[in-house]
C-alpha cells in the first residue's frame, strides 16, 4: 500500500470491541486486540498515506444468523428484541460502509472505530 502512494485499510471488530461481553470473553478480548491494532497502525501509516480503520459491527443478516434464527428462534427473538432498530443489518449496508472507507471520499478518517450496529452501542 505504501509502494502505490497510500490507500485504506478496513478492519473488522464488532460491537463487543467497544464493550465486554461475559458470554464470549475470549471473543471480546479478540475484537478489543483488532481496535487497539487498527488504531496503532493508523499513527504508524498515516505520514505513509495509510489510513486504518475499524468496523464495529453489529448483528448482520448472514448465512450464519439465518441458521441461527431457523433453529432457535426464541432465542433470535430475543435479540432482536435488544436491538434499537429492532432489524439486523444487511450485508449489503455493511459492504456499502466499508466501499465509502476505502473511497477518497473518506480520506481523513482514520484510526477510527466505527459501529454500524443500528445504536446498540449508543447506550454503552
Amino acid at each position: 500500500i505504501i509502494a502505490s502512494g497510500g490507500g485504506s485499510i478496513v478492519n473488522n471488530a464488532s460491537v463487543v470491541g467497544a464493550a465486554g461481553d461475559p458470554s464470549a470473553v475470549a471473543y471480546s478480548a479478540a475484537k478489543h486486540g483488532v481496535v487497539g491494532l487498527t488504531r496503532s497502525t493508523a499513527l504508524d501509516a498515516a505520514k505513509e498515506g495509510v489510513r486504518v480503520n475499524a468496523l464495529l459491527t453489529g448483528l448482520v443478516n448472514t448465512p450464519l444468523w439465518q441458521g441461527f434464527t431457523a433453529s432457535n428462534p426464541e432465542a433470535a427473538n430475543s435479540i432482536l428484541s435488544q436491538q434499537p432498530t429492532g432489524r439486523s443489518a444487511d450485508v449489503s449496508e455493511i459492504a456499502a460502509f466499508t466501499a465509502f472507507l476505502l473511497s477518497d471520499e473518506s480520506r481523513f478518517i482514520s484510526g477510527a472505530a466505527l459501529a454500524i450496529d443500528g445504536a446498540l452501542t449508543a447506550g454503552y
